[in-house]
């Protein structure tokens, strides 16, 4: 499974891919405007660390608007991947940068149907939002392994990038299920490496090795 980092902090950017977790970056307008940075400069910077795909996200609704935006967009890197909302205007604008030999992401995907549609537009990524479903009551996992199994029954190329990833056990089930792809907040990462046990052996392990008085450096 590959781990994309939910944020357009560059710090923890840095941070997280120095430690090695970090394959790709998705960012958003609502984190754009969190890190109080121009679009076109912070997702430059993004890009030059970080060798996976970044996904930078159009904010027209109609499809001219959208090929307008991602023009400008994917001349950012090369390794930039055109965000787009899962509508029929951007599905029509996946089809057309997916032709032209850009990734793509169709992001906002609630439904099985959806990212059929997804899939069938030719999308490099579809990132179905498993933590606002479980705000409404429902599974989002559910999702994940309806269109796991869909994307496996017809051998569709587009990658499920598991997204709205709040905690550790959303990592741990999406990877059971068999996501491609999550992204998460850099905290739910760190996270990951957490465990009382861990920190209770390493405790006795350091208090044991005091009782020798040796050194090994």
């Amino acid at each position: 499974m590959k781990f994309f980092v939910d944020t357009a902090d560059v710090k923890d950017i840095r941070e997280l891919n120095d430690l090695g977790l970090v394959d790709g970056v998705t960012t958003n307008p609502s984190l754009i405007l969190k890190s109080g940075g121009n679009i076109l400069e912070v997702t430059k910077e993004i890009c030059s660390i970080v060798k996976g795909p970044v996904s930078a996200e159009v904010t027209a609704t109609e499809y001219a608007g959208m090929m307008k935006e991602a023009a400008v967009l994917a001349k950012i890197a090369d390794n930039i991947c055109i965000k787009l909302p899962l509508t029929l205007e951007g599905l029509k604008a996946c089809k057309a940068l997916t032709s032209d030999g850009h990734k793509t992401n169709v992001t906002l995907c609630f439904s099985a149907n959806q990212a059929l549609l997804a899939a069938k537009a030719g999308a490099t990524y579809v990132s179905p939002f498993i933590g606002r479903l479980d705000d409404i009551g429902l599974n989002g996992m559910d999702l994940i392994g309806e269109i796991r199994t869909i994307f496996d029954n017809f051998a569709f190329e587009t990658q499920i990038l598991a997204a709205s990833v709040r905690t550790v056990n959303h990592v741990k089930e999406a990877a059971l299920i068999g996501a491609d792809v999550i992204t998460a907040p850099p905290a739910t990462l760190k996270a990951l490496v957490k465990h009382p046990l861990t920190d209770k052996g390493l405790e006795a392990f350091l208090a044991d090795w005091a009782k020798t008085g040796q050194s090994i450096a």
